[in-house]
């Protein structure tokens, strides 16, 4: 039997850790399969980046421009699944109460930092602050022996972007609503970089990003009616491949990087 659980809370004893992430900070870790990692905005974020790996073997890795174009759509919301660079599903999003994430407008870097924040000055390591999620990626992927060759485009939470008629991109700041969440399921074990660093796009020059809290938890294992295994025909494919991946995962040699 399938356990159920309210979407908004979760029980005290299914918590395996929950931290909370400053702004500008990183995160990284692994979160193993069927665990959950919930995302909640505490103060109406400027937007969260996440770049995600097979834990067992990173050079398989988040890909959004397949994410967007095999569900036919570059909104994430509920039912939707992060596809890698191999057509297996890294996480699957099972809950969702924000406004929009944004799979088009990639990291902030340190030159549109620079650009719209200032120099800034420098925090207690001694580096510029008015941290951008580009170099704090990088900082958290050499902690795991990977480096600038494995970064990829990511994708950001709590950014509603809309597209003009003519391409132009818009972000929405009044959409950002504190206390939203989402939920992201591991199906198979994911290395996960979190930098709570602000958006590209997002319209203030007062570098200010809130905090946001990072809960790890162990949610029910996946049934038969699931909503994102049964969600499509590509998605259902998807999944057996990556079922098919993790009991074969034993047999397997330890790949490098």
């Amino acid at each position: 039997m399938v356990a159920t659980i309210n979407p908004t809370d979760i029980a005290p004893e299914l918590v395996v850790w929950s931290e909370k992430l400053p702004g500008g900070a990183y995160w990284h870790g692994i979160v193993p399969r069927w665990q959950t990692l919930r995302i909640t905005d505490l103060g109406g974020s400027h937007g969260v980046s996440m770049i995600c790996y097979n834990a067992d073997r990173p050079m398989e890795r988040l890909n959004v421009a397949d994410t967007a174009k095999i569900q036919f759509n570059a909104f994430l919301r509920k039912g939707m699944v992060l596809y890698s660079d191999m057509g297996r599903v890294l996480f699957s999003i099972t809950e969702d109460t924000s406004n929009g994430h944004d799979l088009i407008c990639g990291c902030s870097t340190p030159e549109r930092n620079r650009a719209k924040y200032g120099e800034g000055g420098d925090d207690k390591f001694g580096r510029r602050d008015f941290h951008n999620a580009r170099d704090q990626f990088l900082r958290a992927l050499g902690k795991w022996g990977m480096s600038r060759r494995d970064l990829m485009p990511c994708v950001n939470f709590f950014s509603r972007v809309t597209v003009g008629p003519n391409g132009e991109l818009h972000y929405d700041a009044t959409a950002a609503k504190p206390g939203s969440f989402i939920d992201l399921r591991a199906e198979m074990n994911v290395l996960v970089v979190v930098a709570n660093c602000p958006h590209v796009l997002h319209p203030d020059t007062t570098y200010n990003p809130p905090p946001v809290q990072l809960t790890v938890w162990r949610s029910p294992a996946p049934g038969p009616d699931d909503l994102c295994r049964t969600a499509n025909e590509e998605a259902k494919r998807a999944f057996i491949n990556t079922d098919t991946w993790w009991l074969q995962r034993p047999l397997m040699p330890t790949y490098a990087l």
